[in-house]
């Protein structure tokens, strides 16, 4: 045993198991009431609290599908109250990390007491930096993984280009400028037919052919020679003192009322032929029939992109509130406190319970079980998330065993004739 001078524990600090467990059971309390005090504090900033977190699983749902649903009237409250809890828990780092060094340091030297704000601070911080780290790396990642099909995706953001050059060519038919009409419809064409990913194509996956939704194609389609009819009837004040294009247009749009009747029957083949006749009627003869031929492409492969598109996503995510909020969560607090692992490990190390010998001895199981707690951790089943999990533990794990040699060290440098602190003063 060193002597006081060096910096030894004197009797007066040992303590019975009594002693021991009362004095936990009080820090115990006092961290119980910080985290209800703080919880019920936070309740106040719930519902904004609650949608930054939910922020990246909304930024990873299909536009038409970017909200969360609750299935029970009481849900709601219910994620606003956990909100507070876990807020609650965050918000008292620095209280927890406090109450374990007072638990531990009579088990310490005398110099070593002094790092207890050191400690406080840095552990905080290493927590923060866990829970923004899974915020702004993870999270993203992970519901970007979970919740969007690459394919699917690539189609979906060539069909939002491709259908605003359509309005816009549209928005030109009214004025009468062909040229610029059929320029937007030649651009939006060549959009949705470039190579690459998101290719309006009909072939899927090991070459398989995926069938189209006929009824999508062939309303798109519908939708799209109305607006060219009604945009042409506009460009030339129709109806006109020319008898011969006023019956045009109307024997067009009898075709597109009989293609209509047949889209309410179900009959998606005759619908189309009457519309593919409709549109030869319009353009045959027209001094603009070039351009109203790239403007009538364009809503074709419109409707056969759009099909194909409605055919890949055949499934719609609907995610309840409580369960995203309890992942993320779960997340969030679990890298909290595997970012503290190497301020852990170092405690544990000025306590006499781990030497740096013993973690480099087993250091290659460490990381073994780094990378069965990451796999089981991991909600999806990619290399690019379980990387992501598993990398910052491996890490952490190295860190602190730098931090428990520099701890011996240290020790053996200030005290060069004593062992470190009796296992059994606390």
């Amino acid at each position: 045993m060193a002597t006081e001078a060096e910096g030894a524990e004197p009797d007066s600090f040992r303590m019975s198991l009594m002693e021991h467990l009362s004095e936990l059971r009080q820090r115990l309390m006092r961290f119980t009431v910080a985290v209800l005090v703080l919880g019920t504090a936070s309740l106040i900033f719930a519902r904004e609290v609650y949608g930054l977190l939910m922020r990246p699983v909304l930024l990873s749902l299909p536009p038409d599908a970017s909200s969360l649903v609750y299935t029970s009237a009481i849900e709601e409250i219910n994620v606003l109250m956990k909100i507070g809890l876990y807020a609650g828990v965050f918000l008292s780092t620095p209280v927890l990390l406090w109450q374990i060094w007072g638990f531990v340091s009579p088990g310490l030297y005398e110099n070593e007491r002094k790092l207890a704000g050191p400690f406080i601070v840095f552990g905080t911080l290493a927590f923060l930096a866990g829970a923004l780290f899974c915020y702004f790396v993870l999270l993203p990642q992970m519901f970007t993984f979970l919740l969007q099909k690459e394919d699917t995706t690539a189609i979906t953001r060539r069909l939002t280009g491709a259908k605003l050059h359509e309005g816009d060519a549209v928005r030109f038919l009214r004025l009468g400028d062909y040229q610029r009409a059929s320029a937007w419809a030649r651009t939006a064409t060549g959009a949705l037919s470039a190579p690459g990913d998101g290719q309006t194509t009909q072939t899927g996956a090991f070459g398989l052919t995926l069938v189209p939704k006929a009824d999508v194609d062939v309303l798109f389609r519908l939708e799209g020679l109305g607006r060219i009819l009604d945009a042409l009837m506009l460009a030339r004040g129709l109806p006109a003192a020319d008898p011969t294009l006023t019956a045009k247009l109307i024997a067009v749009t009898d075709k597109k009322s009989e293609a209509a009747s047949a889209f309410a029957d179900k009959d998606y083949q005759k619908a189309s032929a009457l519309l593919d006749e409709a549109a030869v009627l319009l353009i045959d003869g027209d001094v603009n029939k070039d351009d109203l031929s790239a403007l009538w492409e364009l809503e074709k492969l419109l409707g056969a992109a759009q099909a194909r598109n409605e055919s890949l996503n055949w499934t719609r995510p609907m995610l309840s509130m409580s369960e995203q909020l309890t992942l993320v969560l779960v997340l969030e607090l679990a890298f909290g406190v595997i970012f503290e692992l190497p301020l852990v490990m170092a405690l544990l190390g000025m306590v006499g319970l781990v030497s740096s010998k013993f973690l480099f001895k087993y250091q290659r199981h460490a990381f073994v079980v780094c990378l069965i707690v990451a796999a089981i951790i991991t909600p999806t089943g990619d290399a690019v998330n379980l990387a992501l999990m598993a990398g910052p533990m491996l890490l952490c794990y190295e860190l602190g065993v730098l931090l428990v040699w520099i701890v011996e060290k240290r020790r053996a440098k200030l005290n060069p004739t004593d062992a470190p602190p009796d296992a059994n003063a606390t």
